[in-house]
């Protein structure tokens, strides 16, 4: 993978077109069926990619435009796994859900991504990075009716994420990311198991590979929860040195607009990290100086061959309008720490 000062990424999820599926929505319903709906799937992909790289996004990806949701779309494709039978749980102790029930020894039956990837991979030259739902998210997004045991069940679940990564790596994916937002909710189980489920599903992979912690999309559960935060987030404190141990590559949270002191940055230090310097909670499109003032902040702790500009979390809610706007912000904003550093050369 070229090697670029500052690439610029999105955290995940793009806007889809108002054809493919209701705007501004999550868990939206498809418009389209069938062979309609896979060919139009593969035409919002490219409008994705494409208005990334107007955009000048660095690092690109699918946008998830296949996918209703980040991690019931893998899910749904698992053995073990019902989806007629739901059941009413509390989503990262924040707000309830209706869920499918695990009955059932877990499995992969097929590849979920991979044509996808395939088919994103030929379109471009440029790096790409895919995301996949991480363990601990997996199983807090489930009533496990089988297992009994959350750890348990998020072994497994890693074993199957690690078959469907090395097919992502080998249809050329050369960043692999887990998003688990779970991992700023259950401190104690991150530090028992949940980084080492998360180590045993990149085991073997030879692409780089990153950890998405965050607190969420810009919805309301979300941010009413984070009003009960306090004037400092400092949940990421009780994870980050082990996560600066592990086997991860980069580490991706969100910055701009965050109460995350910026220093706990350097409880990572030695590790890339993915700084959000665009806020997905606000319509409000930052300037490419806002973007660079947070970046230039992150550069106090985290070397500037090692970080990555991003979004703070995914932008499905938002309209393809603002996202665009936000996407060019990031791009220009780290233009401009860019050739600062390249200036001090």
């Amino acid at each position: 993978m070229k090697q670029t000062l500052l690439p610029t990424s999105t955290a995940g999820s793009l806007p889809k077109p108002s054809w493919l599926a209701e705007p501004e929505t999550l868990w939206s319903a498809w418009k389209l069926q069938d062979e309609e709906l896979k060919s139009g799937k593969q035409d919002a992909l490219r409008l994705a990619l494409q208005e990334q790289q107007h955009c000048g996004i660095d690092i690109v990806s699918d946008g998830e435009q296949s996918r209703q949701h980040f991690v019931t779309t893998f899910i749904e494709h698992l053995n073990g796994v019902d989806f007629i039978h739901r059941k009413t749980v509390r989503i990262r102790d924040r707000y309830d859900a209706s869920v499918p029930t695990v009955v059932g020894p877990v499995s992969r039956q097929k590849p979920v991504f991979v044509d996808d990837a395939k088919f994103l991979r030929k379109q471009t030259k440029q790096p790409i990075k895919w995301a996949l739902p991480g363990p601990m998210t997996m199983i807090d997004t489930l009533y496990d009716d089988y297992y009994k045991s959350r750890e348990q069940l998020a072994w497994e679940f890693a074993i199957i994420l690690n078959q469907e990564a090395k097919e992502l790596e080998a249809a050329g994916v050369n960043i692999i990311q887990f998003d688990e937002p779970a991992f700023n909710v259950f401190f104690d189980e991150v530090n028992d198991w949940g980084i080492k489920c998360l180590e045993r599903a990149i085991e073997g992979l030879k692409c780089e590979t990153a950890v998405h912690i965050c607190y969420g999309y810009g919805i309301k559960a979300n941010t009413e929860w984070k009003k009960t935060l306090g004037s400092e987030w400092r949940q990421y404190e009780a994870i980050f040195p082990k996560l600066q141990q592990s086997n991860i590559d980069i580490i991706s949270l969100e910055c701009h607009n965050s109460r995350v002191p910026i220093e706990l940055l350097g409880l990572l230090r030695g590790k890339k990290v993915m700084v959000g310097a665009i806020d997905v909670a606000t319509d409000t499109i930052e300037t490419p100086e806002e973007v660079a003032a947070t970046l230039r902040e992150a550069l106090q702790y985290v070397d500037a061959d090692k970080l990555y500009p991003c979004t703070n979390c995914g932008m499905a809610p938002l309209s393809r309008k603002v996202a665009t706007g936000k996407l060019n912000a990031l791009a220009a904003g780290a233009a401009i720490v860019r050739s600062e550093l390249q200036g001090k050369n």
